[in-house]
């Protein structure tokens, strides 16, 4: 078989794809083969019908045709690896012309196939990467923002005679109209103003409301068989809570943790808060160095690409009419797709391999945050056809880690910053990627 390609626009490519009859034969026989298992002829056992009498009952062409649409994806494959591309999107196949049509076994199967493609370009030095995050300073706020955090587990509810505010639990009735016409409705729905994890507007609505009293918000609802639809949702306060947190004495030390004393419990949190912090800077030097990447190379994206994803992520969300989303969505498809053609990029230069030990590791940590069976879920993965595009994630994760260590990441204070915790594989690291990436 031989190929060329010519790249008719940065991010587009069109093979010309040649292959003899003879790289055919072996799936021309092979169509045979199955069409003799379909076809039933008056002597002869279902199977065993000879190729002269399949050519007879289903015509010659049609056991090329079957051939070649067997072939194609295979002669695709050779053509891209071939000539070094990376496609993306669906191939589009244009001008094909096949052999054998006249029964003899001569002559080429050519075709073209026009591919979204990733663009060429060249890394610039890691080593020439300078970043700057914010100073590693832990404060007696945040000092108390842990110990608060600590409290809140140990608190309890009490009923309280007022409007509601953020962060109080209210007990709820529910009930959504579209046009007059009830759809939907529930009660006894426990919730925390401000979790913002319910209906767009809900929050709003729900402060300043005491318990028996009622409002009504327009809002989009955002599941069901009415997804995306413009509803009106009454909702009736039947009961405030505030939550009571335990004075933060030797007693609640004692409680929640393994010290006597209250300053030794703030110590120990003192030392987790500079962890946090430690881990949020580690974040934010890869957030940047990435950024600064991405930002250097501004490469081309495929825009039927980027379109089609959009196009997915608002019909799936049932916001196929918000332009401003649409836009969003839309900078961060490109963004995304920059990301990933420079980390590919970055692993394959630097040889980095994904070991299976990671790839288990990174399919029981994603399935734990989904809360399911790691086993199930690595099955799903499979079924999907999905665990090529998880090992892929895995070496993009290991290439921003090795840019990491090539760069030069500064506090604002000019203190150079040891970023070796980020970029060898600790359980440090391994908790800043899975962070970075819920960002």
């Amino acid at each position: 078989m031989k190929s060329s390609v010519e790249r008719i626009e940065p991010t587009r490519v069109k093979l010309s794809i040649e292959a003899p009859y003879a790289d055919l034969k072996p799936s021309v026989d092979e169509a045979y083969k199955e069409i003799a298992k379909q076809i039933a002829v008056p002597g002869f056992r279902r199977g065993k019908v000879p190729a002269r009498i399949i050519d007879q009952r289903v015509g010659r062409a049609a056991v090329i045709q079957e051939a070649v649409n067997n072939s194609l994806d295979g002669f695709f494959r050779q053509a891209i690896a071939d000539n070094d591309i990376q496609p993306l999107g669906t191939p589009e196949i244009e001008d094909l012309e096949m052999p054998g049509l006249d029964g003899k076994e001569e002559g080429d199967l050519t075709f073209t196939v026009e591919v979204d493609a990733v663009p060429e370009f060249e890394l610039p030095e890691y080593s020439s990467l300078e970043v700057e995050v914010e100073p590693l300073e832990v404060t007696d706020e945040d000092v108390e923002k842990e110990l608060d955090d600590l409290r809140s587990r140990f608190g309890s509810l009490k009923s309280v005679d007022r409007p509601a505010k953020k962060d109080d639990f209210v007990t709820l009735d529910l009930t959504a109209k579209i046009d007059d016409e009830e759809i939907d409705s529930a009660s006894d729905i426990s919730y925390q103003v401000g979790a913002g994890t319910m209906l767009d507007g809900m929050d709003e609505a729900l402060e300043g409301l005491s318990a028996d009293e009622e409002t009504t918000f327009e809002t989009k609802l955002a599941g069901g068989e009415h997804e995306g639809e413009d509803a009106q949702v009454t909702i009736k306060l039947t009961a405030v809570k505030e939550r009571e947190l335990p004075e933060a004495d030797d007693d609640f030390a004692q409680l929640a943790s393994e010290f006597d004393t209250i300053d030794e419990l703030k110590e120990d949190l003192k030392t987790q808060a500079k962890s946090n912090k430690e881990l949020q800077q580690g974040v934010e030097a890869r957030d940047k160095v990435l950024e600064l990447l991405i930002e250097k190379l501004d490469l081309p994206v495929p825009s039927r690409v980027v379109e089609e994803e959009v196009k997915r992520h608002l019909e799936g969300e049932g916001r196929e009419d918000d332009e401003e989303h649409g836009a969003e969505v839309r900078e961060q498809t490109e963004k995304q797709l920059r990301a990933q053609f420079i980390l590919d990029k970055v692993q394959a230069k630097e040889e980095i391999e994904v070991t299976q030990p990671e790839l288990i590791e990174y399919i029981i940590t994603s399935a734990q945050q989904y809360g399911m069976n790691p086993n199930d879920f690595a099955q799903a993965l499979d079924q999907s056809g999905q665990v090529g595009a998880v090992a892929g994630e895995v070496g993009r994760r290991k290439a921003l880690a090795a840019v990491l260590a090539e760069a030069v990441v500064k506090d604002t204070n000019g203190e150079v910053i040891d970023m070796t915790a980020f970029t060898t594989g600790s359980e440090e690291a391994e908790e800043a990627e899975e962070e970075a990436s819920e960002d």
